[in-house]
């Protein structure tokens, strides 16, 4: 390793964004920590393990599982630099249509495994004072104003809010916190298997049902998002001495977080006098 190297632990490698991003590290010479639900998609990927790649075969969803991958990159690497918590998948569904099992798949993978993996990588941040924690959200997780998307949405805005409170609780310690908020990106998460649909779909949800034909019919495969760039970004973020907490990436992600801003404030001022006058009269 050169003396900019990085040493990566990066969920979800296997396909997507992760995979694009550890092609990258790679190349770059940085060392890489890669998981996978199977150990097969990796080293098809990105070949057999070697002194830079360690493949590891994790079900994110196991606290065990979890630990013991990170304690096998730890015990190899000797450290890691970032962490990039970037599994996860889409769940359609209306929030009235979604069966209880389909939205707790949901957060197991979009925001409970993110929880697992930082809850057992953080103890040896901490104790080197240094790291760097990257979370990717969506930036449903920051506009989430998408019908028929009420658990994706819910899983992104959960692990956005998790990450501010994280930089929060780190800060004091050297430990960086960014999280991502792409728009659409050219990958193969809307394809068949990627995409989780719900079982019950109900006909009155007209929007919800046109969203999905939308993101089915017309947008996947032509999502404007490039994946070579997003990972290029990430890299970029992480070689930052003072890195954003809140990146947003694409031009559809920085209109649409523009336009939340926007309704906030208009919001915050029509309501500002009411608002102030809920407190009690002696408040400071």
């Amino acid at each position: 390793m050169g003396s900019t190297s990085k040493i990566w632990f990066v969920t979800g490698a296997s396909k997507g964004v992760g995979q694009h991003l550890v092609t990258q590290l790679l190349k770059r010479g940085d060392c890489v920590a890669a998981t996978s639900r199977t150990l097969e998609s990796l080293v098809e990927s990105f070949g057999e393990a070697s002194a830079q790649f360690l493949p590891l075969e994790v079900d994110l969803t196991q606290d065990d599982s979890v630990r013991a991958a990170l304690e096998q990159a730890f015990a190899t690497f000797g450290r890691l630099d970032v962490i990039v918590n970037n599994a996860g998948y889409a769940q359609q569904g209306t929030v009235e249509a979604l069966s209880d099992d389909e939205i707790r798949r949901n957060f197991d993978v979009n925001f409970f495994a993110p929880v697992t993996v930082l809850r057992h990588a953080l103890a040896r941040l901490r104790a080197r004072r240094s790291g760097h924690v990257i979370n990717i959200a969506s930036i449903v997780g920051y506009q989430g104003g998408y019908a028929g998307w009420g658990s994706y949405v819910a899983t992104k805005f959960a692990l956005a809010g998790l990450s501010e409170s994280l930089a929060a609780d780190v800060a004091e310690l050297g430990i960086k916190v960014t999280v991502v908020y792409p728009g659409p990106v050219r990958t193969d998460f809307l394809a068949d298997g990627a995409l989780a649909v719900a079982r019950r779909q109900i006909d009155e949800y007209s929007e919800a049902k046109a969203s999905l034909d939308l993101h089915l019919d017309t947008l996947h495969g032509r999502q404007p998002g490039d994946p070579d760039k997003l990972a290029a970004l990430i890299v970029d973020c992480a070689n930052e001495a003072s890195p954003p907490l809140h990146l947003f990436a694409g031009r559809i992600a920085v209109d649409l977080a523009d336009q939340k801003i926007a309704a906030v404030k208009q919001d915050l001022a029509a309501w500002k006098e009411a608002a102030v006058a809920t407190d009690f009269a002696d408040a400071v």
